[in-house]
């Protein structure tokens, strides 16, 4: 048997990356997973590849979008028993070059999207359900060019104690991982090919362990905070970084 055996999870921006893959941890140990994004084609290979779980296109930038994903949630008819708010954006952009656009989009997906990620499932929450916010050791390491998207993550960081705070009485956690330099498809739409390896480089450079980290290694993290096995871990923030924030 499972852990998640019986159990209903979302996974937000579920079709690549920490989303596939943390959507992959939970349904192999038993969970349901409705998993949402932007791209179609996409999530329906993601569903192939993940087993048990739903696919819900959509942006989470776009409340009727998150409407949708928690309408097809509801009428499963058993609740919901771990959401992990992944989705977002991020981008390069230093304090000179910042222009509306790029604060529009990255604080319309992380800071409003996660928001109403969390809230629109409120009515579906189990007691003892899990919530988990990916957060980023980016909030506190001031990569250059990247302050838009750390403030965003930092915001997110105080979102999780306030929210912590708030759910409790219901039985419901909800703590952050903070992934360090992690291999996923993500950088890759940030820069130029040409400086690509040179940027994965950079950022490895500044690893304890000397590698970059894994999807896996992050879905390991948030299966862990959204079972049973961290019900005494509230508000917290776990970094999965390979001692890069730590060191």
């Amino acid at each position: 048997m499972g852990q998640f055996d019986g159990k209903t999870a979302v996974v937000t921006g579920g079709s690549a990356g920490i989303g596939l893959a943390t959507a992959k941890r939970l349904a192999a140990e038993g969970a349901h997973v409705f998993i949402t994004g932007r791209r179609e084609s996409e999530l329906k290979a993601a569903v192939d590849t993940i087993g048990t779980a739903t696919a819900v296109p959509g942006d989470i930038s776009n409340p009727a979008d998150l409407d949708r994903l928690y309408d097809a949630v509801r009428a499963r008819g058993t609740g919901l028993d771990a959401v992990f708010a992944n989705a977002g954006a991020a981008g390069f952009a230093t304090l000179a070059e910042t222009a509306e656009e790029h604060v529009d989009r990255i604080i319309d997906a992380n800071l409003r999207g996660t928001l109403f990620t969390v809230q629109k499932a409120l009515p579906l929450l189990n007691e003892g359900a899990s919530v988990i916010i990916n957060s980023s050791v980016r909030a506190d390491d001031g990569v250059e060019g990247f302050g838009t998207y750390a403030a965003s993550k930092a915001a997110l960081r105080s979102y999780t104690r306030t929210w912590a705070n708030e759910l409790k009485a219901r039985n419901i956690r909800v703590n952050a991982v903070s992934p360090g330099t992690i291999d996923t498809p993500a950088l890759s739409g940030m820069v130029l090919a040409e400086e690509l390896e040179a940027v994965r480089a950079e950022f490895t450079a500044k690893v304890p362990v000397g590698r970059m980290g894994t999807a896996e290694e992050v879905a390991a993290a948030v299966a862990f905070l959204a079972s049973d096995q961290s019900s005494f871990v509230l508000g917290a923030n776990l970094y999965v970084d390979g001692g890069e924030n730590q060191l």
